[in-house]
C-alpha cells in the first residue's frame, strides 16, 4: 500500500527513470547498464519511501499514540503560547529518509487549532527547527479536557508538508492525517494533563506505539 499523497511523485519518478533507461539504451554499452541500475534504484527507493503500511492501533480513548515512525531525539521544557498558553514539555521525533513518513493523530479529540507556517529548511534535529522551519501546527482537545499541541516540521531534505485536518474536525488517535516528504520531524507539546513515557533514543512506530496517556487523576 502506498500513500495517496505520494502518487504524483511516484508517477514522476517512474517516468523520469524510464527516460534515463531509454537514454542509456540509445547509447548502449556501459551507459545502458548504468542507466538501468540508476532507473531501477530510483523506482524502488520512491516506492519504498511512499509506502503506507496498515497499522493496528491499540484501543483506548485515553491513549497517546506515536504520530510518526522514528527516534525520539529530544525532550525539553518550553513555553507554548499559541494553543496551550503554558509552560509545557516538548518531545521531538526525528524521521530519517528510510522511515515511513505518513503521519497519524496522536490523541483522540477535536482539532481546535490548525495553521500552516512557511519558513526555513534547517536540518530537522536543529534546536531552532521548531521555531524557524516550514511547519504545520495543530491543537487537539481530548474529551477529558486535556489538550495537546503537535507539529509537522520540514527538514533540510523534506520540503513538502501535506495534511488533511482542519479546525472543528473530530479525530481518532492512530488515524492518518498527512505526511512529510523525506527526512523530517514531529513535535508533541503537552502539560501535566498528559503523561508521556518515552525518553531520548526510543524508537517509535506511528499508529502503533503507545507513548503515553491522559492523566485521569
Amino acid at each position: 500500500m502506498f500513500a495517496k499523497d505520494g502518487y504524483g511523485v511516484i508517477a514522476k519518478a517512474v517516468l523520469f527513470a524510464f527516460l534515463v533507461m531509454a537514454t542509456g539504451y540509445y547509447f548502449m554499452g556501459v551507459a545502458f547498464y548504468i542507466s538501468l541500475v540508476l532507473g531501477l534504484f530510483l523506482i524502488v527507493f520512491t516506492l519504498y519511501f511512499f509506502r503506507d503500511p496498515d497499522r493496528v492501533t491499540p484501543t483506548g480513548e485515553h491513549l497517546v499514540i506515536s504520530p510518526a515512525d522514528g527516534k525520539v531525539i529530544e525532550i525539553k521544557k518550553v513555553f507554548e503560547g499559541k494553543y496551550l498558553d503554558s509552560e509545557a514539555t516538548q518531545v521531538s521525533i526525528f524521521l530519517s529518509p528510510l522511515d515511513v513518513h505518513v503521519n497519524r493523530i496522536p490523541l483522540s479529540g477535536v482539532i481546535q487549532y490548525a495553521e500552516y507556517i512557511p519558513g526555513e529548511y534547517l536540518v530537522a534535529w536543529h534546536e531552532k527547527a521548531s521555531e524557524l522551519n516550514e511547519r504545520s501546527e495543530f491543537g487537539v482537545r481530548h474529551s477529558s479536557g486535556a489538550r495537546m499541541f503537535f507539529r509537522q516540521i520540514t527538514g533540510y531534505v523534506a520540503r513538502r508538508i501535506v495534511f488533511h485536518i482542519k479546525e472543528g474536525d473530530e479525530v481518532t488517535a492512530g488515524d492518518r492525517f498527512g505526511m512529510m516528504k523525506f527526512g523530517s520531524r514531529m513535535d508533541l507539546v503537552y502539560t501535566d494533563e498528559i503523561i508521556l513515557n518515552v525518553k531520548p533514543g526510543d524508537v517509535v512506530v506511528g499508529g502503533e506505539t503507545i507513548i503515553g496517556q491522559v492523566n485521569m487523576k
